[in-house]
């Protein structure tokens, strides 16, 4: 299966910096460490946390920051030329972008100005068994322990989760594959232990 078939997506809060130099900069956290997010999916409860250490592996190589992580449009900063910086610290991953003085990136520094783009995002997709899923009744519980790599970070004009179809049919999938195989182990034992 191809890395990119694996890539999901989160969303934090981001700002716009004041600059002496008129310099177009925006800042955040893309990632933030050791606090569990909880999200519904109907009558199902979804958890995450990614560890702290989830990054000490990961592939940053040559991200670019865009919006909407949308690829038909300009790339608005990269790590390649300087013109965006990650920095990994104890909150999480910490993004610095320089825009270039261009139109479209002018009215996207507004509208985060003026708190109408106020979300990031990242794209990413996790290490073989780098994370571990916990299954109650109607929760779930998935710890992120090892990132294998960073697509790409973006600003984004929804707010974080609310549209993320792909990561929650992603969960809904693995959800049920989880309880199917419950449902088969409990099956298993109750045979053996009635010899049936």
């Amino acid at each position: 299966m191809k890395m990119e078939e694996n890539k999901e997506l989160r969303y934090m809060e981001f700002r716009a910096l004041e600059s002496p130099e008129e310099n177009m900069i925006i800042e955040g956290y893309a990632i933030v460490f050791d606090i569990p997010q909880t999200h519904s999916f109907g009558k199902y409860k979804f958890t995450e946390v990614i560890k702290r250490n989830a990054l000490d592996f990961t592939n940053m190589k040559d991200i670019v920051l865009r919006y909407n992580h949308n690829d038909t449009v300009c790339v608005l900063a990269r790590t390649k030329n300087n013109s965006l910086e990650l920095t990994v610290d104890d909150t999480g991953l910490k993004i610095k972008a320089t825009l270039l003085d261009t139109q479209s990136n002018r009215d996207i520094y507004k509208s985060i100005k003026a708190g109408l783009i106020d979300s990031m995002s990242f794209a990413f997709s996790v290490a073989p068994n780098g994370d571990i899923w916990k299954h109650g009744e109607n929760e779930t519980y998935r710890t992120v322990t090892n990132i294998e790599k960073i697509f790409d970070v973006s600003v984004v004009d929804t707010p974080f989760y609310e549209d993320t179809s792909v990561y929650a049919r992603k969960f809904d999938e693995h959800f049920k594959s989880e309880k199917q195989k419950e449902f088969e182990f409990r099956k298993r034992k109750f045979l053996i232990e009635h010899s049936i």
